[in-house]
């Protein structure tokens, strides 16, 4: 009987691509991709995405969290309120984010260089 080598996880430095993993898992759930469509069209609070997206108020504030945390989407506090929207660079992220895409700040050299 043949047994197979053991998986052993080390620390390692984030690469790249890691962390285009970690931002595409962040919107490959379908409340979080619906977050995110909501807050692309403009900026709103958790009781407007709540009527837009029925789940329980406590999981929306989970995936709100889970987007804030990938640097989808920014917060801005009114009062009482907490504004949600999305990111000013998060579309470019997550296009930079896919196979074969460069990133935005990649820099490119001219003819002149």
């Amino acid at each position: 009987m043949t047994r197979a080598n053991p998986i052993v996880l080390t620390s390692r430095p984030r690469t790249d691509s890691d962390a285009s993993v970690a931002l595409l898992t962040a919107v490959a759930d379908p409340v979080r991709w619906t977050v995110l469509q909501e807050l692309a069209a403009s900026e709103s609070c958790v009781c407007n995405l709540q009527e837009h997206i029925p789940i329980a108020s406590n999981l929306l504030s989970y995936h709100l969290k889970v987007l804030r945390d990938a640097g989808l989407v920014t917060t801005n506090r009114r009062g009482r309120w907490i504004d949600y929207s999305l990111a000013p660079d998060a579309l470019d992220r997550l296009a930079a984010a896919l196979p074969g895409r460069a990133p935005a700040h990649a820099s490119t050299t001219t003819a002149a260089d």
